[in-house]
């Protein structure tokens, strides 16, 4: 039964980081999406919470995914009068997107998801071995 709870624990764990990874690719994918038209706003860089769920079928607490939501830093302003976007003084709003921030955010999900994937492969070894005991 121990077994049963680790493979729950770690199948969570993958599924919450997968979302993460999700989430870190699109703020990467849009760090340049800007507006079209005078004053539009970029995009948003959105973010993801996490919170506990009690499996009650094992007893044990598991992650998932509690909300998806944005970033409410404020959009930053670059001089480009050119740009569809500009308004009157010639600013454009860029997203409030840090690669930094994503690449250290990236890093830390495929960390976390790459132990959770070990427990995971750990685990099933040792339910087959028991298996093979057992014949």
């Amino acid at each position: 039964m121990d077994l049963d709870r680790a493979l729950a624990i770690s199948a969570a764990g993958l599924s919450a980081q997968s979302a993460r990874l999700r989430i870190v690719a699109e703020n990467i994918a849009n760090r340049d999406s800007m507006g079209q038209t005078p004053g539009a706003d970029p995009y948003r860089r959105k973010t993801i919470t996490f919170a506990t769920r009690l499996d009650r079928a094992l007893g044990v607490e598991t992650v998932r995914v509690a909300r998806i939501g944005t970033d409410d830093r404020p959009f930053p302003e670059r001089f480009e009068p050119s740009h569809p976007a500009a308004d009157a003084r010639g600013y454009v709003k860029t997203p409030n997107v840090d690669s930094l921030v994503e690449n250290m955010d990236m890093r830390e999900a495929n960390r976390s998801y790459n132990a959770n994937l070990a427990v995971l492969e750990t685990t099933r070894g040792m339910l087959m071995r028991a298996i093979e005991a057992l014949r």
